[in-house]
């Protein structure tokens, strides 16, 4: 079955749940390579929850994928080849409701080891796996200094992002939040965080990954006639914000209960009209069919 440009995926495929499966360069693989494994430890991805085989953000899922490898490899990733293996490996989940993330990086081979081909044609893998429901349990955070290496690029370099949860997790808190060394907020393990004020959404302006979700609530928060608010956010200051909310591709506003710092921790009850701007300005953006 092919896809619908008009209606999506076929209707036949709904009710048909998802095996987890890889695909490089559009080949299926029946194992996982070592030689992969050491491929991807310098690489970079996007990740996407595709919904009746649509997405939202779909160009910037794109324009990501080629800036990102234009930096690390050289070479770009050309809109046609990321949709012709993206397209194939949904085609073959026979399911309209997927988890997808789409990796690039580049295979070893001996060719790659000499300078004049240190610009080679990257790699792409793509897994498709079951769709991940929202987080149902506004988190509580605790926070820790801590600024990702090239925080721009959504690289395979996750090792901290893991390390930091984990130690929120054994604090028995849910998950991690970052600050700088300005003591400024930034960003959380895989979310980007927005605050929220009368009637007012704030970003913190601090060097973190422009999040997908980020960008299409920014968009969609202008298309509602809501303005655009990047400003530093002190750590100090939390507690002045009315909410904050915590934006990534299975979540799109997660609405933090609490957030933790060396100073004592700042508890957040439910906004209502923020959290209803918020889901207006995602509402806002259209779905893309892929």
């Amino acid at each position: 079955m092919r896809l619908d440009q008009r209606t999506g995926w076929t209707a036949a495929r709904r009710l048909v749940g998802v095996t987890e499966n890889l695909e490089l360069n559009g080949i299926p693989l029946e194992s996982l390579p070592p030689m992969l494994l050491r491929a991807t430890s310098y690489g970079h991805f996007t990740s996407m929850q595709v919904r009746d085989g649509r997405v939202r953000g779909l160009a910037q899922h794109l324009d990501r994928l080629d800036r990102s490898s234009r930096e690390l490899f050289g070479q770009g990733l050309s809109a046609d080849r990321v949709l012709s293996v993206l397209r194939a490996a949904l085609d073959r989940a026979w399911s309209v409701d997927v988890s997808v993330r789409i990796s690039a990086f580049v295979l070893p081979r001996a060719e790659t080891r000499r300078a004049e081909t240190l610009q080679p044609e990257p790699d792409l893998l793509v897994t498709v796996s079951d769709p991940i429901a929202p987080t149902s349990t506004p988190p509580r955070l605790l926070a820790f200094e801590h600024e990702r290496p090239v925080p721009h690029l959504k690289h395979t370099g996750t090792f901290s992002l893991t390390y930091y949860a984990r130690q929120a997790r054994l604090a028995s808190y849910d998950d991690a939040l970052f600050y700088d060394r300005s003591g400024n907020v930034s960003e959380a393990s895989i979310w980007n965080i927005c605050f929220a004020r009368a009637g007012r959404i704030i970003w913190p302006e601090a060097a973190v990954l422009p999040g997908i979700t980020m960008l299409t609530l920014q968009a969609g928060l202008e298309a509602v006639g809501v303005a655009r608010e990047t400003v530093p956010v002190p750590l100090s200051t939390i507690a002045d914000y009315d909410a904050a909310y915590l934006t990534n591709s299975i979540d799109s506003a997660l609405p933090v209960a609490s957030i933790t710092t060396p100073a004592g921790t700042t508890q957040y009850k439910s906004d209502p009209a923020s959290a209803e701007l918020i889901a207006r300005a995602y509402a806002a953006v259209p779905l893309d069919v892929i």
